[in-house]
Order: structure tokens, then sequence, then C-alpha cells
């Protein structure tokens, strides 16, 4: 489904502004830092701003996750009959308090 680049994953982590790698803890499953920081690298370029560029990869992850997480359903519904208990009861994905 994705190709995952070569790199050093710590190196390019904390190369990212705070606001992604807060969003990458919270990813249902391993982001790839590198592949974020050549993101964000793209998107700061495409972008006036770096505000902007942290929404808009922001909403990428998201929408990787969602894709990742309907994958991971599908596949399992394939090979068991059935599907995920979590998202046939709804449930959402676990997320930190923004508060905090």
């Amino acid at each position: 489904m994705w190709r995952r680049f070569d790199g050093d994953d710590w190196d390019a982590y904390d190369t990212l502004p705070e606001p992604i790698r807060r969003r990458m803890q919270q990813h249902s499953y391993d982001p790839w830092a590198v592949n974020a920081l050549m993101l964000w690298r793209s998107f700061r370029r495409k972008h006036a701003s770096s505000s902007r560029a942290i929404v808009t990869l922001g909403r990428y992850l998201d929408e990787c996750e969602r894709l990742e997480r309907e994958a991971f359903a599908a596949a399992h519904r394939r090979r068991y009959g059935t599907t995920l208990p979590h998202v046939a009861a709804g449930a959402s994905v676990l997320r930190y308090d923004a508060a905090r």
C-alpha cells in the first residue's frame, strides 16, 4: 500500500515541527518519520506559511490513517469473514486530550 523511504527515523522525527510530532505519536500505525519529513518539506515549499503546511500535513496523516484502518479491516474481513469488533461497535481511535 505504501512505500517506506530510507533514512534515520529519529533524526527525521526530531526535525519535524512539534505539532506534527504530537500527531504522529497518536497515529494508529507507524507513520514513518522519514516519509513525514519528506512530506513536511514538500508542503512547506508549497504553502506560504509553516502553519498552513502543518495543517495540510496533519490532514494528510489523518487520511493515511483512515486508509490504513480501512485496509486492515478489509483484510480481516476477507480472512476471518467477520468485521473487527471495534469497527462493528463504531468505536473511534483513542486520542490524547487536546487540553493537555
